[in-house]
């Protein structure tokens, strides 16, 4: 009977919590970039000041079809944690979170500005690089674990790292592209090199880009959930150690974006499917002889 509680407390957390962890991680974003380019930097809660002016600015949108589209991306997204924190399918979590992504671009697609359709044409393309690789970790998983069940994934004895290293190091890199990160910053960016301005973003103001930065922080913890669930295992110390492990990798998507040089779109699409076929396909081949 506790066991349904504890779905709703943690579906309950991810929806109250998540906004607060994705602001604070964008917060350590800008401080430590600005630290890395030898500047003060704004303070760790300037996201939440941003997110509270926008919804204070004008709206511009072509129609209400626009604020649709990026409320069913925000929805989804939400959707998409609470179903991954409740510990069910995890093929149902990455198939949602597809879909959610579809939202966005079609909003994106919507006015008539170069930028943002070029934009959204760009991300489309970053949907095809780094789709196969969550396919296969969902695969890896199910090869590890024997199941799809998030919460049975992360009750095992053993951490599925154990038996997928490859295909982690190969979701850590298509995390870049998934959290839009240089180099891999081809269809929006907070660069001012970006000869895009904003690409994807370009046409959004006031309380809708509101909403899509509120998206994004969601996004973002859940994404760094499935890190974490390469840690997790039937043991307690595995706890902390996940969150460790999950604040490295933002830390190290932050060096990334700070080091790196942006690519071409052809680059990132040949690079990520490279990384899918090294590391994700021979990880899941050797599993299969070993298991």
């Amino acid at each position: 009977m506790m066991e349904p509680v504890y779905i709703i407390i943690r579906i309950i957390a991810y929806i109250v919590l998540a906004p607060v962890i994705g602001g604070l991680l964008a917060g350590f974003d800008r401080k430590i970039t600005a630290r890395m380019q030898g500047r003060k930097g704004p303070s760790i809660l300037q996201p939440f000041y941003d997110v509270a002016k926008l919804f204070n600015k004008e709206t511009l949108t072509i129609g209400r079809i626009q604020y649709l589209y990026i409320f069913c991306f925000l929805m989804f997204v939400i959707f998409t944690g609470a179903c991954f924190f409740a510990g069910i399918d995890i093929l149902l979590v990455f198939f949602v979170l597809t879909t959610a992504a579809m939202f966005f671009v079609v909003a994106a697609s919507l006015p008539n500005s170069p930028f943002s359709r070029m934009g959204a044409m760009r991300e489309l393309a970053q949907m095809l690089a780094y789709e196969p690789m969550v396919l296969l970790v969902a695969v890896g998983f199910y090869k590890a674990s024997g199941t799809f069940v998030i919460g049975e994934i992360a009750s095992r004895d053993v951490s599925a790292i154990v038996y997928l290293p490859g295909i982690f190091i190969g979701f850590l890199y298509i995390l870049t592209i998934k959290f839009r990160k240089s180099p891999f910053d081809i269809s929006t960016s907070h660069h001012a090199h970006q000869e895009m301005v904003k690409g994807v973003t370009t046409e959004l103001s006031g309380s809708m880009f509101a909403i899509l930065e509120i998206s994004h922080w969601y996004e973002n913890v859940m994404l760094l959930g499935v890190v974490a669930l390469f840690i997790l295992n039937s043991h307690l110390w595995s706890i902390p150690l996940a969150i460790v492990v999950c604040l490295l990798a933002y830390f190290l998507e932050i060096l990334i974006d700070n080091t790196c040089a942006r690519v071409k779109w052809k680059t990132m699409l040949m690079s990520a499917w490279a990384v899918t076929i090294i590391f994700g396909t021979i990880n899941l081949l050797i599993l299969q002889y070993l298991i």
